[in-house]
This record gives structure tokens, C-alpha cells and sequence, in this order.
């Protein structure tokens, strides 16, 4: 994995950028998500200070509104005369009961209002109660003043229930003596249906009313009423509350809770609000699934288009790859069109130009080389002087006649011919009679070196015989079959020489009936001959002729005329090619 990143650089940029944007899109994810837990937790606490603020506000009107109705039945006049009077049946007893119900009945968060006179032995109660544990949280019958007392049990006809209550010194109108105290028990079930839904942001949480003394005297769980706070969460020091209001974090991983609580001025009272832990991972998990969805929304997008730019970016630079690793030596460069005024596209018009180059500098070494050995023929032709030569072997072939030689005459005639043709005053080309009559020229010079040797017959089309062709391709052939093919047998050999006009162009052949060759034989001279030009010929000397002969067909007339060489041993061989026709004898055939 490692080694393709490294190769391939479509890969090393996505990944680059994958690795770019995913872990700023990470990291902006993690802070948001603490960052928004952190701001949903304060405003959690927030609202749940709002709450108990709220509550708060109950609280006191509940208990403000207690001590004025307690002020209202201590000026009373019948309250006076019945707590100043001995006499239990005063007629004051009925139309305080009627007052007290009333407000009973007005007020749904009291439960009883009770008048102790010191003049009396039995309280007068406005409903009807059994027994009351008063006493033990009264510590002084003597109240001067007001207080509240803590949480006390009361059976009444409802049946036991715990209250706590307000108490009032009364005193005469008259002369100020003490007469007794008024209490104002509160309804404590009333009173916990305004710590039913604390409301705390998150939902659930627990609400609690704690007295002077650190004990629960209201809030919504009932199994807590009367308990101490320090029993119920022990570590959690209620002297240790020393701010009007505040927040702190109470228990382990089990339990952990978050504790917010509010001092009520005047009472001495504290409101605290519990908010599990458990709220949090409820709103925590949503802060998260959605954080992580907007983070992986945001990372895939961004790969995605990442990726398709990377691909736009990348796409010309793997084609000049695809292009540059399958260039042929022997073909044009391919060019590529793409145009971007980018660096992209500066590069591959850089690809373009130098693939014009390139073309324009092979074009120029070929044209130098044909030139060169254009040039290199023309010197030694130039060397050879032509009419020198052809005088002198006119004069010897008239000594010959003359001393009756007929055999010598017979070969220098064929001799100058023969190199007649072979300069042919510089020209490529020549007819296809031409060619023929070059070949009998020397075969007439090898039948006199060679007699009684080979035979060679000629089956020529005649209407091609003023067509042209590359000259010197028939000659290579017939002295290769009379060198290779006659003289390694005992016997006299026939070499046939044809040109028929096929659909395809003037099929050329050398057939021989000598000696032939084994097929790995001829397998490794095909492989020879069809070498490379730019190659140093390592075919044996004596074949050098047929690598002359194929090459010149490749450069004149292309792949379709080379060389077809079949051949079986003690049987014969026979070497073919095909030229396109040529109508115009005196155009260039030489392949550009």
C-alpha cells in the first residue's frame, strides 16, 4: 500500500487532502461538541436556577401570605376574647371555627389552623386532629414572636400526614399579656405539587425544601420528607453552602449529579435542584449525533470534491504518463490536445512542442543519412570513369572477335552490360525489361566461369516489362540461388526467374531446385535478414546480399514488399516479393 501511495500521484494529493481537511473538520467537531456540551450544561444549571427562582417565588408568597393571615386572626376580637376567656364553649368558638374554615378553604395550602391559649387546656383546631407530634419539635410553649417549626407527623381525619407549621405569639389588645400562639399548619402535599416538574431544561431532576436545620420539608419524592440532607447525600455539607445561590457536582460515575441550590432570604430556607448525569448523556448523545453527522456530511463532501478536482488536476499528467511509457522509437510522438492557461496546460504544450521537435529532427537525420548516401554512391560512381571503362572492354571484346575468342567476347560484352546497368548514370530505377536483361547479363558471365553448372529460364509477363522498378533486386537473388542452391550439388540445376502482375503489384520470383535448407537454418536467416536496420548486420557474408536486397524493398516500398523466403532441404528454394505498379517511370518511388 506504502509503494502505490509512492507511485502514484493521484493517491499521495487525496490522501494529502483527505488527511488536510479530516482532521481540521475532527478537531472543529470535538471543540464544538464540548463546547456545545459545556454551553448545554450551563444553560441547564441556568434554567434550573430560573426554576427554583420560580419555586422560590411561591415559596414566599406561600409564607408571606401565612404570617399576614396569622397577623389578621391575632387582632381579631373574637381570637382575643376567646383566648382571654376561661371558658372553653365561649360563644366566640363558632364564629372562629366559621373564620378559620373559610380561610381553610380559600387557601388549598393550609391544612389546619389551631389557636393554643394559655387559658385553655385544649387547643381549638379547625379540623379535627387525633394526635400531633408538635410538642416534639416545640422546644418553648412560651413563643414570643413568630417561628417556623420543622417537620412533624399529625393524625387527623385524613389520616397521619406530616406538616410543619407557622407559629404566632398573641397577645392582648388590652394590656399586652401573652395570651397563647396561633399556628398555621401548611398542607405539605399541596405545597410538593410545585416541585412536581422542577422543569430543569433536560427534563426530570429532583426538587427539595430544606428547613434551618438541613431537613426535607417538602419537595417531589415523598420518601425523603423529614430526612436530613447529610443522610440522604453524605459529603455534601449543607454548612459548606456559604453563597446565596450556586451549583456543584455531587457523587461518582454511578450517581453523579449535578446540585443547584438558592438560599430563601428571611426563612432561612434553601431550595436545591438535582439534575442527574444521566440528562446530560441523553442531550450529550444528541450534541453528538448531531456534531458527527455534520462533521461526517462536511468530510464526505469535501472528499468527494476533493477527489473530482484531484481527478480534473490529474487526469492530463496520467495521460502524458500513459503516452510517454508507450512511445514507439519508431512512431511520431502522439500529441495530446488539452488546453489550460494553468500550469497543466503549459506542461503539455511543452509535451506537444517537443514532440514537433523531435519529429521535425528525424525527419532532417533521415533526409541527412539518405543525402549522405546518396552522396557516398555518387562519389564512387564518380571514381569509376564510365566511358574509360566502356571503351576498354569495347576494345578488348574487338581483340577478342578479331582472334576469334568468342567466349571471351561473348563475356566482356556481357561484363559491360552488366556494370552499364549497374551505374545506369546514377538513377534508381529502371523498367522491368531492364532488370531481366541485367540478370541474363550475368548469367551469361557465370555460365562461362561456371560451365554446364545451371540452367536458367524465365517466365516474364510481357506487359510489364516497360514498368518500372528498383533496379538490382533480381541479380542478389539468382547469384544467392546459383552460389547457395547449384554449386553444393553434382548435378547441372535449373533457377527459374518470374514476374506475373498480380492484384496486388508485380509479384517477383527466384526459384531454385538445389540443395535447400533444414528449417532451423532458415528460421535463423529469416530472423537475420529481418534485423533491424539501425542494427550491425551480423548475417553471414555470403547473405549479406538478401539483408541488402530487403532492407532497400522496406525503405522503397514499405512492409508489404519484403522478402518471402520458403525452402526445403534437398529440394530447392524460393525467394518472392511484391512492388506496387508504377504507370510513370520517371517519378520518385523513394518512401518519404
Amino acid at each position: 500500500m506504502r509503494q502505490y501511495i509512492r507511485k502514484s500521484l493521484q493517491v499521495k494529493l487525496t490522501v494529502m487532502m483527505l488527511l488536510a481537511t479530516t482532521i481540521p473538520l475532527i478537531l472543529l467537531g470535538a471543540f464544538s461538541f464540548f463546547t456545545s456540551a459545556r454551553i448545554s450544561e450551563e444553560k441547564t444549571k441556568q434554567t434550573g436556577m430560573d426554576a427554583i427562582s420560580r419555586i422560590q417565588t411561591n415559596v414566599r408568597f406561600i409564607t408571606k401570605d401565612i404570617e399576614e393571615m396569622s397577623i389578621f386572626l391575632t387582632g381579631d376580637k373574637d381570637v382575643q376574647q376567646y383566648m382571654s376567656d376561661f371558658d372553653y364553649d365561649s360563644p366566640e368558638r363558632e364564629r372562629i371555627l366559621t373564620l378559620t374554615t373559610n380561610l381553610i378553604q380559600s387557601k388549598a395550602y393550609i391544612s389546619n389552623i389551631s389557636i393554643y391559649s394559655k387559658n385553655k387546656t385544649t387547643p381549638l383546631h379547625t379540623q379535627n386532629i387525633y394526635s400531633s407530634n408538635l410538642s416534639k419539635v416545640i422546644e418553648d410553649w412560651n413563643i414570643s414572636g413568630k417561628k417556623w417549626t420543622t417537620l412533624y407527623l399529625a393524625h387527623s381525619m385524613n389520616g397521619p400526614e406530616y406538616t410543619f407549621s407557622f407559629l404566632r405569639a398573641v397577645k392582648s389588645t388590652n394590656n399586652f399579656e401573652p395570651l397563647g400562639f396561633i399556628c398555621i399548619s401548611v398542607n405539605v402535599q399541596e405545597l410538593s405539587g410545585y416541585f412536581d416538574k422542577p422543569n430543569f431544561g433536560v427534563g426530570g431532576g429532583d426538587l427539595l425544601l430544606l428547613d434551618t436545620q438541613g431537613v426535607v420539608i417538602s419537595g417531589n419524592k415523598k420518601d425523603w420528607l423529614s430526612r436530613q440532607w447529610d443522610a440522604l447525600f453524605p459529603g455534601s455539607e449543607q454548612a459548606e453552602w456559604k453563597k446565596k445561590q450556586d451549583t456543584f457536582t455531587y457523587g461518582g460515575e454511578d450517581n453523579k449529579q449535578t446540585v443547584l441550590y438558592q438560599h430563601i432570604p428571611d426563612l432561612n430556607w434553601t431550595l436545591v435542584g438535582l439534575v442527574p448525569y444521566e440528562l446530560y448523556t441523553e442531550e450529550y448523545r444528541y450534541i453528538w449525533l448531531l456534531t458527527g453527522s455534520a462533521v461526517s456530511l462536511a468530510a464526505l463532501l469535501t472528499f468527494g470534491l476533493n477527489l473530482f478536482f484531484i481527478r480534473h488536476v490529474t487526469k492530463p499528467l496520467k495521460v502524458l504518463r500513459r503516452l510517454l511509457v508507450r512511445i514507439d522509437p519508431n512512431e511520431p510522438i502522439p500529441l495530446y490536445q488539452f488546453e489550460s492557461p494553468d500550469e497543466v496546460g503549459q506542461l503539455v504544450g511543452s509535451y506537444n512542442q517537443l514532440g514537433e521537435h523531435i519529429k521535425k529532427l528525424k525527419e532532417r537525420l533521415i533526409k541527412m543519412e539518405s543525402r549522405k548516401k546518396e552522396a557516398d554512391i555518387r562519389a564512387l560512381q564518380s571514381q569509376i570513369n564510365p566511358h574509360f571503362l566502356y571503351n576498354t572492354l569495347s576494345s578488348v571484346h574487338w581483340i577478342a572477335l578479331i582472334s576469334n575468342e568468342h567466349r571471351i567476347a561473348e563475356m566482356v560484352g556481357a561484363l559491360s552490360d552488366f556494370l552499364r546497368f549497374s551505374l545506369n548514370k546514377g538513377n534508381d530505377y529502371c523498367s522491368v525489361g531492364q532488370e531481366i536483361l541485367h540478370v541474363k547479363n550475368y548469367a551469361v558471365i557465370q555460365s562461362i566461369r561456371f560451365p554446364n553448372t545451371f540452367d536458367l529460364e524465365f517466365d516474364i509477363d510481357h506487359r510489364i516489362e516497360d514498368l518500372p522498378m528498383l533496379k538490382l533486386l533480381l541479380q542478389p537473388l539468382v547469384e544467392n540461388a546459383m552460389i547457395h542452391g547449384m554449386q553444393k550439388v553434382k548435378r547441372r540445376g535449373t533457377i527459374y526467374v518470374s514476374a506475373v502482375k498480380e492484384d496486388r503489384g508485380i509479384r517477383f520470383s527466384v526459384l531454385d531446385d538445389g540443395v535447400g535448407m533444414p528449417q532451423p537454418v532458415l528460421d535463423k536467416l529469416i530472423a537475420d535478414i529481418q534485423q533491424s536496420m539501425d542494427q550491425q548486420p551480423s548475417v553471414p557474408f555470403g547473405s549479406y546480399g538478401l539483408r541488402n536486397v530487403n532492407e532497400r524493398l522496406l525503405l522503397h516500398y514499405g512492409p508489404s514488399a519484403e522478402l518471402a523466403i520458403e525452402s526445403q532441404e534437398d529440394q530447392g528454394t524460393r525467394i518472392s516479393f511484391i512492388i506496387p505498379v508504377k504507370e510513370n517511370r520517371h517519378e520518385n518511388y523513394d518512401r518519404r
